[in-house]
């Protein structure tokens, strides 16, 4: 079967150009996500490692897509090779069941990590310079309307820290950290 895996990193991004670019190569089924690619935990990318089989092939745009780390990226390759599953890269255009092709994917995917983090940087540093400009204020913070009765909840005991998250829709070390400024406030 011939398989076509296609990310973008954000919801607001477009895949409509990867998506035809592998159409030519006449994709059976697709994979479509829009996620960041720092690690592979990616539902559509875990589903199509667990769909594919022997003898099948997986179309991607460039290798960016299947991940932006290279030691991710060369566990990948190792488990599709395992698999007997051929990978098709349109942009590299080359064959990672070879060592020459294993050794251009970890040249590339090198790259790709060196890129995300010169980006990674440039974004702290430009946050650094906003905040001392006195432009970033960070994330708004969420209001939480039943905070006091979900508080006041786990505060006696009746659910406990990770039902208090769930009820509020937030994680528990956003939690705790509204507990102590709710209780700080309370003190003064």
């Amino acid at each position: 079967m011939v398989v076509g895996y296609v990310r973008v990193s954000t919801e607001e991004q477009n895949e409509a150009r990867q998506v035809e670019a592998l159409e030519k190569h006449g994709i059976e089924k697709w994979y479509i996500e829009k996620v960041s690619g720092k690690d592979t935990k990616r539902e559509r990318l875990q589903l199509m490692l667990d769909f594919v089989r022997e003898g099948d092939e997986i179309y991607v745009m460039d290798f960016s897509r299947l991940s932006r780390s290279v030691q991710d990226l060369l566990r990948l390759v190792d488990l599709l090779n395992g698999k007997k599953v051929k990978l098709v890269s349109l942009k590299e255009n080359f064959d990672t069941s070879t060592p020459t092709g294993k050794l251009m994917l970890t040249v590339i995917g090198a790259i790709a990590e060196f890129e995300r983090q010169n980006t990674l940087e440039r974004q702290r540093e430009g946050i650094v310079i906003a905040k001392r400009e006195g432009k970033y204020k960070g994330r708004k913070p969420l209001k939480l309307d039943n905070f006091k009765e979900v508080y006041t909840e786990w505060k006696n005991g009746s659910i406990t820290a990770v039902s208090a998250s769930k009820l509020l829709g937030i994680n528990r070390g956003t939690f705790y950290k509204r507990v102590k400024e709710y209780e700080g406030k309370q003190v003064q």
